[in-house]
């Protein structure tokens, strides 16, 4: 355990900001994706390969097999079908990674639902000012963002707030997991649902073409979901929790939505008027108070 909880170290910095950097840049290469595959079939891909061959050297974690369907549904089928879906033409990849991270209110508001915790006034204050900010959003929706592509990222927004519930259900059972391992086994389960969706949706001769026109880009942006974004982010995120406070850590997630936006802006010229970025600002001012204020009432 670090002798310092209540900051990080410059290592362990560096660490930290490597991970959002991954994830907030993931939607950017997603994009690149989707360019060659259909969104079902690059969500159903993702998690094959973070199946295989990873669950023969990761070992299943101590939690029941319910946790592992449920989560499995919610970040398959939920979260990452609906987000690639918005992603292939209603929505940016910087206003996405913006408009996601509404699940820490959904969270919120499923925590206070099942597990009866309270929300304080400054929290509210947060939920209500990040609000107003996906209000100006939706007022300007131009070419960069449809109404349908918003919904579904708020949809897979509370689709992760839902994975979040199951994980702090299986952590109620008074055992301690590798969140990496659950990870790798959920997308066991992740699997046959976004399969189904995709042979229904998209068909299998759309899938038989993208597999055999894919270009190396789009690969690598399949192999960038699995290694990058999923194994490192996690095992990273998942090291610095065992060794942190999580109100030393997760602050710093509040830095995705702007590598997101910079990044997709700087490589794919992704345009940031003035409405956005204040939009932005609302948001990512509201996670921050509804975020801090919650983390420092558990510590």
């Amino acid at each position: 355990m670090s002798a310092a909880r209540d900051r990080l170290r410059g290592p362990d910095i560096a660490l930290a900001l490597a991970a959002v950097a991954v994830w907030g840049t993931n939607f950017v290469v997603i994009k690149v994706g989707l360019r060659d595959f259909p969104p079902l079939l690059f969500a159903c891909l993702r998690f094959v390969f973070c199946v295989i061959p990873f669950a023969l050297f990761i070992r299943r974690p101590d939690v029941a097999w319910r946790w592992l369907m449920l989560y499995g549904a919610f970040l398959g089928a939920g979260q990452f079908a609906l987000l690639f879906y918005a992603m292939r033409s209603d929505i940016t990849p910087g206003l996405a990674s913006l408009v996601i991270q509404t699940q820490v209110f959904f969270t919120i508001a499923l925590s206070m639902w099942l597990f009866r915790e309270r929300m304080a006034a400054a929290a509210i204050a947060g939920i209500a000012l990040a609000a107003s900010g996906l209000v100006l959003i939706a007022f300007n929706i131009d070419a960069s963002v449809t109404l349908a592509g918003l919904l579904m990222v708020l949809g897979a927004g509370f689709s992760w707030a839902c994975g979040n519930t199951v994980v702090k259900h299986a952590s109620r059972q008074g055992r301690r997991f590798d969140m990496l391992a659950f990870v790798v086994w959920a997308s066991l389960f992740a699997v046959p649902p976004l399969l189904l969706l995709t042979l229904v949706l998209e068909g299998p001769a759309t899938i038989s073409s993208a597999l055999a026109t894919a270009r190396w880009d789009a690969w690598a942006s399949l192999a960038w979901q699995v290694v990058g974004n999923t194994l490192f982010g996690f095992a990273v995120w998942g090291w610095l929790l065992s060794r942190y406070d999580a109100a030393v850590v997760s602050p710093y997630a509040l830095l995705v939505p702007i590598f997101g936006m910079g990044s997709s802006a700087l490589l794919l010229g992704e345009s940031l008027p003035a409405w956005k970025l204040t939009g932005g600002a609302l948001v990512l001012a509201g996670i921050a108070i509804a975020t801090l204020v919650r983390l420092s009432r558990r510590t």
